[in-house]
């Protein structure tokens, strides 16, 4: 039998769980806070492999084996892998409390609605993402993705709650910061984990589902949900299919360049992807931040054009090309070269498609596209119905191919 016990965040190990063991696995640490019975073995762990290879040769000679870890260690913790290994029914896991609730805890923050992400050994750009796009996340942090790494990735509107040593009376403490001055200190490497709050939003409606951010109920809305000028904006027909193409989720960043009253970031952001809108019009950027106060998201408006006011933003996961001006070409070609997996471009003018569908196969893409034409029920006098033609419109989309994706970060 192998017993996992989670302790570290203030609940000690009980001795009659070291007592008899052959083998005793942890963070030195863990390991220095325990009497370890004499004549067993002690492993402090540091690559995993080799550890795991050594507590097979204790469960090959059927030798109980103890593993000391950090709160709960079935959540981001070592459970999973000493599962793979050796299977569920080897393992007595005795939890203790994890360190995003005990971070929460101290702050008398509830956090039946965070989301939690581990950026530990793992790209940080996920994180960073997820935090843009909700307003209560709590990130478990490792080498290089930590609490200034975060904080230099972040909108300054952020506030971080940085906890460290957590349950360790001596060394543990919680600090709150802004992402400016988490950017410019020096953490050293005892963070556990970092709470990411957007405080204006923080303090939501209850959930029931614990977690996990709760879907729309509805997508490609109807334009009467935007505000918007002189009917411009993207339609709900066309939406729809810009939206599948794009696959906004959570832990991506969308752009949505040339943005109109931003009806596409609105409702990227409302399924979960972080969103940078880009609008040269200054009426146009009040727009969007209007309809996305109104629809309760967070969108990040840049006021100025493309393709030079792409220049200092964060690469792009998947990017929405609307308007359709004879800057088009250049447009698509900036996104193109900067996006790591879907391009999709939607114009009005026939002229417009062959150097958009040039751009996007010269820098790579795999390219396809549709012709939308769509009309609606419209009422007429006398209680009956006609078609309302809507505007045509070609939607482009472009596929990074797996061969030109060398080499971009994942």
């Amino acid at each position: 039998m192998i017993t996992v016990v989670g302790t570290g965040t203030g609940a000690p190990v009980a001795e009659d769980v070291l007592a008899g063991a052959a083998l005793v696995v942890g963070g030195r640490r863990h390991l220095d806070s325990v009497r370890v019975p004499e004549g067993a073995g002690r492993i402090v762990l540091g690559p995993l492999a080799p550890a795991l290879d050594t507590v097979a040769e204790y469960v090959g000679k059927e030798l109980p084996v103890v593993v000391l870890a950090s709160g709960d260690p079935g959540f981001f913790g070592i459970v999973r892998a000493l599962a793979e290994r050796f299977g569920t029914g080897l393992l007595d896991v005795r939890p203790g409390v994890s360190s995003v609730a005990t971070a929460f805890a101290r702050i008398g923050l509830p956090w039946d609605d965070a989301v939690v992400v581990s950026a530990h050994g793992r790209d940080l750009r996920t994180a960073v993402n997820v935090c843009r796009a909700r307003p209560k996340v709590a990130v478990l942090t490792g080498p290089g993705a930590g609490p200034a790494e975060l904080g230099g990735a972040l909108p300054g509107d952020r506030v971080l709650v940085v906890a460290s040593a957590l349950g360790d009376p001596e060394r543990e403490r919680v600090e709150r910061v802004t992402a400016a001055e988490a950017a410019s200190r020096d953490w050293g490497t005892a963070v556990s984990v970092v709470l990411c709050l957007d405080e204006a939003r923080a303090l939501g409606a209850v959930r029931t589902v614990a977690g996990v951010p709760q879907a729309p109920d509805r997508w490609a809305l109807d334009e009467d949900g935007f505000a918007h000028r002189d009917s411009m904006i993207t339609k709900f027909e066309v939406r729809a299919l810009a939206l599948a193409r794009l696959g906004p989720r959570l832990g991506d960043l969308v752009w949505d360049v040339g943005a109109g009253s931003g009806s596409v970031a609105v409702e990227c952001a409302r399924l979960g992807a972080a969103v940078v809108a880009v609008e040269k019009a200054a009426d146009g950027v009040e727009r969007i931040r209007a309809n996305a106060d109104a629809h309760g998201v967070d969108v990040d408006v840049v006021h100025g054009s493309a393709p030079s006011a792409l220049a200092g933003l964060a690469d792009p996961d998947a990017v929405f090309v609307g308007g359709g001006g004879r800057e088009l070409p250049a447009v698509v070609t900036a996104c193109a070269r900067r996006a790591r997996r879907t391009v999709v471009v939607a114009m009005a003018a026939l002229d417009r498609v062959p150097a958009a569908r040039a751009a996007l196969t010269s820098a790579g893409f795999t390219c396809d596209g549709v012709l939308l034409q769509s009309s609606r029920l419209a009422p007429l006098p006398g209680d009956v119905t006609r078609l309302a033609a809507t505007n045509p419109v070609f939607l482009l989309w472009g596929d990074r191919t797996p061969a030109s994706s060398e080499g971009v970060a994942q």
